[in-house]
């Protein structure tokens, strides 16, 4: 719980700071006071460590005057329910969008978790998370608590890594003494060069910086290079007359690759083999996600803007197809994996942990005419880490207790990871005026955030800036 000397507060990481997922972290101000920033679920390495402790939640929330949500991704939001349980019944602030995208989210989870076929209790749970539920602008400073002593208030600021995500600004000023301090807190920052949304803008000033590392020790590629490799890896598939699926979780990546493959199309003419080919997004969560960002356009950047003015619809084109119901699902898996007819079919989930793209492996893993297209992080422990780590190799994977081999084409292109590189995580420090005192780098695994720690370190004895880099464990 490293902190600068003379702060106003202390910080306990309860999820995120020792692996990736599971983000979960305590500003303790006071006896009385404490924020928690998001409050979500353990996945693969991570679950199997802590697989019982993210069940409950087993510290004191008697303190918390808000919970603070950055985004929707289930590892930030998942012990939402488990919070609510605990007795938690303050204030939930999120941005705009993401007050949107939430219940969609955690309807999802509830179905498939402890309430499975329980719509009333699911209705009521939503019910309550609507009550809470506080949309804030973004950019905007709102007050928590104002007290003869102490003021705390706190500012959402764009993330750029899906729709309504955000960086968490935190003010805190003793009333008496005058002193202040200034937190943030990233969240999941965005790469520079995604498409739909704006890259976030750093803040004027940080004493201390809590900031993710998932990409820490990596560049992307430029946007124009991923987008000539994701070309290349359909075009190879469409060659072999096979299917390119590719596992993205249904917020933020599905959008974001229909936007790129509407460009691809657009760009490819009539007569070419794309005006034949079949986008598919097998997931109705993601095909309800899709529709809110349609709806929320205005939140979208100006290279988007200006393909709706100019009559384009990037993320609903004639070529674009969604797969409804279970039953169509399973037609849809095996006339792909029997015709040979070339397809692409984004499907939920990102880590190949669950979800339809699981299916849609099972069927194709063995054949060498299909792809499977990597373009987000694979967690340690996930199948996608194994599929992409053995599958080059000719290697095998578990799959839902059984072994398939892989025989498939196996590519990743980094370059559409939601999360900044290092470059950006850099120029997200760098580009503060009064640079932070203090940072604390979560969300990532040990070799990132060592790697991460020794480029700030260098960037920072270069520009003759003090700055201590600490690397926290979770304290659950």
């Amino acid at each position: 719980m490293n902190t600068p000397e003379n702060s106003l507060s202390t910080i306990i990481h309860r999820g995120g700071a020792s692996g990736v997922t599971g983000s979960c972290h305590q500003l303790i101000v006071n006896s009385e006071s404490s924020l928690l920033i998001d409050c979500g679920l353990f996945q693969g390495e991570d679950a199997q460590q802590d697989s019982f402790e993210q069940l409950t939640i087993g510290f004191d929330i008697s303190t918390v005057k808000a919970l603070v949500i950055t985004h929707v991704h289930i590892d930030h939001v998942g012990r939402l329910p488990y919070l609510l349980a605990a007795g938690f019944n303050g204030p939930i602030l999120c941005s705009k969008p993401s007050a949107k995208l939430l219940p969609l989210v955690i309807e999802d989870a509830l179905k498939i978790g402890f309430t499975r076929n329980a719509r009333r209790l699911i209705e009521q749970f939503l019910q309550r998370v609507d009550e809470q539920l506080v949309p804030l602008d973004y950019a905007k400073w709102h007050t928590l608590e104002a007290t003869s002593s102490l003021k705390i208030k706190v500012k959402l600021q764009r993330a750029g890594h899906i729709l309504g995500s955000s960086y968490v600004e935190v003010s805190l000023r003793e009333t008496n003494s005058k002193r202040r301090e200034r937190l943030v807190f990233s969240g999941d920052l965005g790469a520079a060069n995604s498409p739909l949304l704006p890259a976030p803008k750093s803040p004027s000033r940080a004493d201390v910086l809590v900031l993710e590392s998932t990409y820490g020790d990596r560049l992307h590629e430029g946007r124009n290079e991923r987008a000539a490799l994701l070309k290349r890896a359909i075009e190879q598939a469409l060659e072999n007359k096979g299917t390119v699926i590719i596992p993205a979780f249904s917020i933020g990546r599905t959008q974001e690759l229909l936007y790129e493959l509407e460009t691809i199309i657009h760009r490819a003419g009539r007569g070419s083999l794309w005006q034949s080919l079949e986008i598919i997004v097998d997931s109705p969560l993601a095909a309800r996600f899709t529709q809110v960002y349609r709806d929320l356009k205005p939140f979208w950047d100006d290279e988007a803007q200006k393909l709706i003015k100019a009559g384009r619809h990037p993320l609903n084109f004639d070529a674009l197809y969604t797969v409804d119901n279970h039953t169509a699902h399973e037609q849809t898996v095996r006339y792909l994996a029997e015709s040979g007819r070339p397809a692409v079919v984004i499907a939920a989930s990102g880590m190949c942990a669950g979800g339809r793209v699981v299916n849609y492996l099972k069927a194709m893993l063995g054949d060498p005419r299909h792809q499977v297209l990597f373009v987000g992080y694979q967690g340690a422990g996930t199948p996608g880490r194994d599929i992409q780590r053995y599958g080059p190799e000719g290697g095998w994977v578990m799959l839902d207790g059984e072994r398939y081999d892989i025989r498939a084409g196996i590519t990743t292109i980094n370059g559409y990871s939601a999360h900044a590189d290092q470059r950006d995580l850099l120029t997200f420090i760098k580009r503060m005026r009064h640079w932070p005192k203090a940072i604390r780098l979560v969300h990532g695994d040990t070799s990132a955030k060592l790697a991460l720690k020794a480029a700030i370190e260098a960037m920072a004895d270069k520009h003759q800036q003090p700055i201590t880099v600490n690397l926290p464990e979770n304290s659950v």
